[in-house]
């Protein structure tokens, strides 16, 4: 991602706690520096992207911070995976010195940060968007605007929610589909031509739930049927289905509720209006 931005013109002073992990980037031409502070000092924008929100705090605020040089009206990008709590505690400190942010985390692989095709989902005014903007562009083709200042920490942590969830039920998938005797590669091919593959997101929410249609495509009851033949597969053949097991008592909590004969997708619905019954 530095690299990217020197290759689009932009100077930049570079700090790492670990220097051989900046050593490429210097030699591509950016300038080191020994502090965060002193990779701040005169710079129109900043931007921390680090494992943790203990570290962006340490890195703004600790000894030899960033914000012990940042000027009024800079810009702070904040492209960390962190707690969005730590965000909104970060945003408060920066308003308190006129420095405007941006959290501004990203999605897609390493390959595509290499490329500058990261999607970066940002929370902050859309004024100050504006002015990050020509930084991002550098490094990602898509830029969603999340809304205000904290809502591109909580998009990356649902985002992420979803895909770790989902490894595991993949990996669950294809070990029983082994387990059954059959070919993996196969068994992949055949789920890219379903909803399982194609994923609900891009299939059966929008056409159902999201527009308040609950008529079945395909019913709780059937999934709820079709879950437990693939548990007791699971089970013959002694593989662990975790996701599945966990999955299963929701089904019979909907069906409980009224919805077993409403389109599959109103688990969505049913697990909203729970939530609205708790506030």
């Amino acid at each position: 991602m530095a690299r990217n931005l020197l290759k689009g013109g932009f100077a930049l002073r570079v700090f790492d706690i670990n220097p051989k992990a900046s050593e490429g980037v210097v030699a591509a031409g950016a300038q080191a520096a020994a502090s965060p502070a002193e990779a701040a000092r005169g710079a129109d924008a900043v931007i921390t992207m680090l494992p943790n929100g203990q570290d962006v705090e340490t890195a703004l605020f600790g000894p030899a911070g960033a914000l012990e040089s940042m000027q009024p009206g800079s810009l702070l990008i904040e492209m960390s995976t962190i707690a969005p709590s730590v965000t909104d505690r970060i945003a408060d400190r920066l308003k308190g010195r006129r420095i405007a942010m941006l959290d501004a985390p990203v999605g897609r692989s390493s390959q595509h940060a290499v490329e500058g095709k990261l999607l970066i989902m940002v929370g902050g005014d859309q004024a100050d968007l504006q002015r990050g903007r020509p930084i991002l562009e550098k490094l990602g083709d898509t830029i969603v605007h999340c809304g205000k200042t904290g809502s591109g920490a909580r998009m990356k942590v649902v985002n992420n929610f979803m895909s770790v969830t989902i490894n595991v039920t993949t990996a669950e998938a294809l070990l029983l589909a082994e387990a059954s005797g059959l070919d993996p590669e196969l068994a992949r091919k055949v789920m890219l031509g379903t909803v399982a593959g194609q994923g609900h997101m891009a299939t059966t929410y929008p056409a159902k739930v999201l527009r308040n249609d609950l008529i079945p495509g395909f019913m709780v009851d059937l999934a709820h049927k079709d879950l437990g033949l693939a548990l007791e597969l699971a089970s013959e053949l002694k593989t662990d289905t975790p996701t599945a097991t966990a999955a299963r008592p929701i089904y019979e909590l909907a069906r409980a509720e009224g919805h077993g004969r409403h389109d599959w997708t109103a688990i969505y619905a049913m697990l909203r209006d729970r939530r609205r019954l708790k506030k």
